[in-house]
């Protein structure tokens, strides 16, 4: 599971999400990718299946890249406890994605295997995502 070794400070302020990504929106590595439409968060979790989809679909082949790290301390307070007592423990790690985020990029194999991993690594996660190519690829 995807997460920091170690943190500078345990808990942080949930934040807002406005707009869409300013940085991470294009191709870096691969020649497909999954872009995110939406804003949320995703956990190591959800990227860790979204991984395991992706590879096992590929066969081992190829090569994949996640370009989100979960890096964003998220706390909950256990069940049934009263307001107040301050703010609840450290829970799991989480990272804030917004509309054009490419979230994961896949190379090495043809454009219908791609097209099908990265859809199965896409049913994994919590937004709703798009199926991009690279503009000078050439089967």
């Amino acid at each position: 599971m995807l997460q920091p070794k170690k943190v500078k400070y345990r808990r942080r302020q949930k934040g807002r999400m406005k707009g869409n990504a300013q940085r991470g929106n294009q191709l870096a590595f691969g020649s497909f990718g999954i872009k995110s439409l939406q804003s949320h968060w995703i956990t190591g979790r959800q990227l860790e299946a979204a991984r395991q989809a992706v590879t096992r679909y590929m066969k081992r082949e190829g090569q994949i890249w996640i370009r989100v790290f979960p890096d964003k301390p998220i706390t909950k307070k256990p069940a049934e406890v009263r307001m107040g007592k301050g703010k609840g423990a450290p829970e799991g790690f989480v990272v804030p994605v917004t509309p054009g985020r490419i979230i994961i990029e896949a190379e090495g194999v043809p454009l219908e295997i791609a097209r099908e991993a990265l859809r199965l690594a896409a049913q994994k996660l919590p937004v709703t995502t798009k199926f991009i190519v690279r503009r000078d690829y050439a089967e």
